[in-house]
């Protein structure tokens, strides 16, 4: 059986519309309490139990209750965590010796979207396997438990207090934040009470920024998708540095004093730089839309690169195949497996901050001999069944610029995991050479789709 509602980041659509209604979330609650439970192994007695996290979407509170309802149906118990990033989440379900933790957020989304994120036990990603399984039983009528073996649910008061210390644990001991002047824009997300104490108790002046959710704010013209509120709020205040996360926390975008944007592949190859200085880095698993001048610049300092699908999930199997701590993606994924189980934007921060700390660096003195190829990101469109696969038009433009490019470039389309779009990217050595062939695949998607 394929897999119907698991995208690259769990079930994720606009509230109100299949599959993000009510009713389907209970049934989804039921389904992977259900699943979950057949694969554990607990002594005689000792009940299955979840943890639920959720950013600040106002349909949380809706989306969080029918979850609720589907796991006590299960027969396992909810820990409420309320509104804390999606690597918090991960984080307590292993701290707290639970099986499996699930987050409702639909990461840098519009208020509208949301959608439902699992963590197994160890506090990684479901795999696959696990997600067509809970399909599987999705197809089945939903059941209840007996009275007697209802799931219970309780609150955890100290969820975000917890996650607050473990970010500053992923810090060195001997390093502080003293002196720094800090921009932080948390997207009006799950982090907005988190990421500003973690930064001011390790010594930083912290000037906030996206730390007022309304329920319907999150992501609006803030955060690592919107960075350039950030540089704005960056010159404006005098800051040594900003920091920008998205909605759920799990993605990192800096800017630097003078305004310069620094993305998920310039902030990779600073850590990398840094671990290669000290003895610590194998290799770095990028993705297909890693820049060219990354796996260059890495080259250059002997660091081995390897591509992962799009997605962090994809560049956590990698990593886990090949024994490696270290990668991420240009969106602002980065994943220290040394550090934690997930990509998480506030620890991956304090990660470059701890680089830029031993260099006694900026971050432009850092990415110095870091040099990227042009790279044109297009997102077009898709009308709901189009095979874009199969239309000559487009394999038609394609293959023109792939011509064209030759061995100075590359052509990488594909369609995003969490939105009705195809994603169209051209890198090479000429940037008008790669805007133009961007834009003349863009118009073919577009001519076809129409």
């Amino acid at each position: 059986m394929g897999r119907q509602y698991f995208g690259t980041d769990g079930v994720r659509g606009r509230v109100g519309e299949a599959p993000i209604t009510p009713d389907f979330v209970m049934r989804l609650g039921y389904a992977a309490g259900v699943t979950l439970v057949a694969r554990e192994h607990l002594p005689h007695g000792e009940r299955p139990a979840v943890l639920i996290g959720k950013d600040t979407r106002i349909s949380g509170y809706m989306l969080e209750a029918a979850l609720e309802a589907g796991f006590a149906a299960a027969g396992v118990d909810v820990m409420l965590a309320g509104p804390v990033p999606t690597p918090a989440v991960a984080y307590l379900t292993r701290a707290l010796r639970l099986q499996a933790g699930v987050v409702i957020s639909a990461s840098h989304n519009p208020y509208f979207d949301n959608g439902i994120k699992f963590f197994s036990a160890n506090g990684a990603k479901l795999p696959d396997a696990v997600e067509t399984e809970i399909e599987t039983r999705l197809a089945q009528p939903m059941g209840c438990a007996d009275s007697a073996r209802l799931g219970k649910a309780r609150r955890i008061d100290d969820a975000a207090g917890r996650y607050i210390e473990f970010c500053k644990s992923t810090f060195p001991n001997e390093l502080d934040l003293r002196g720094l002047r800090i921009a932080l824009d948390c997207a009006h997300g799950a982090a907005y009470h988190i990421a500003p104490a973690v930064f001011h108790e390790l010594g930083a002046e912290v000037v906030p920024v996206g730390v007022e959710p309304n329920g319907l704010n999150i992501n609006d013209g803030v955060g690592a998708t919107r960075p350039e509120h950030l540089r704005k709020t960056v010159l404006a205040e005098g800051a040594d540095l900003g920091l920008a996360l998205d909605g759920d926390g799990d993605r990192l975008i800096m800017v630097d004093r003078n305004g310069e944007i620094y993305d998920g592949d310039k902030l990779l190859y600073v850590i990398a730089g840094a671990r290669r200085t000290e003895g610590r880095v194998d290799g770095v698993v990028g993705t297909l839309m890693s820049n060219l001048g990354l796996e260059h610049a890495l080259g250059r300092l002997g660091v081995p690169f390897a591509r992962a699908k799009v997605g962090d999930r994809y560049v956590l199997e990698q990593l886990h195949e090949r024994g490696w701590k270290l990668g991420g993606e240009n969106s602002g994924h980065i994943i220290c497996l040394d550090r934690h189980t997930t990509g998480d934007g506030i620890v991956s921060a304090l990660q470059v901050l701890a680089a830029l700390r031993k260099g006694g660096c900026s971050l432009a003195e850092a990415c110095a001999d870091l040099v990227f190829y042009p790279q044109r990101l297009i997102n077009v469109p898709l009308s709901s069944g189009f095979d874009w696969q199969a239309d000559r038009g487009i394999a038609a433009a394609r293959e023109a610029a792939e011509a064209e490019l030759g061995d100075a470039g590359r052509v990488l389309l594909r369609p995003s995991g969490t939105e009705p779009l195809l994603r169209v990217m051209v890198e090479g050595r000429n940037g008008e050479q790669v805007e133009r062939l961007a834009n003349a695949i863009a118009s073919a998607v577009r001519e076809a789709v129409e």
